[in-house]
């Protein structure tokens, strides 16, 4: 089952095997549609400036948490999230967040193992 919460993004909440999934793909299309937008605008440099990223995040890697790399990947990247992804966070509405809270907590109940469901059936 699917459990719908509204946002001004629609996101869905469904169980999984061993938990939940969250669907933000209408987050991420949004996000994807201006990334498109801004190499449309300037593919060379917006193309330069993802490349220069990744980059930059392999440094950062090799160098560790306190390197100059991983300071500036953080600043770089939290400049992209503000730009593209209204800052990496995905609003809700009181509805929706009331939604989460309900889906979380059903999904979140005991469920009976497959296996378990055959041999109560036999």
């Amino acid at each position: 089952m699917k459990y719908r919460i509204d946002g001004p993004l629609r996101m869905f909440l469904s169980a999984s095997g061993d938990g939940a999934e969250l669907d933000v793909s209408r987050f991420l299309t949004t996000v994807f549609l201006d990334l498109f937008a801004a190499a449309d605008d300037d593919p060379e440099g917006f193309g330069a400036e993802l490349a220069d990223m990744h980059s930059l995040a392999v440094s950062a890697q090799h160098q560790g948490a306190d390197s100059h790399a991983r300071h500036e990947f953080d600043t770089r990247m939290q400049k992209l999230l503000d730009q593209f992804a209204d800052g990496g966070v995905i609003r809700l509405y009181q509805t929706g967040l009331r939604d989460l809270r309900d889906a979380a907590d059903h999904i979140s109940r005991p469920r009976p193992v497959p296996t378990q469901r055959k041999e109560n059936a036999a």
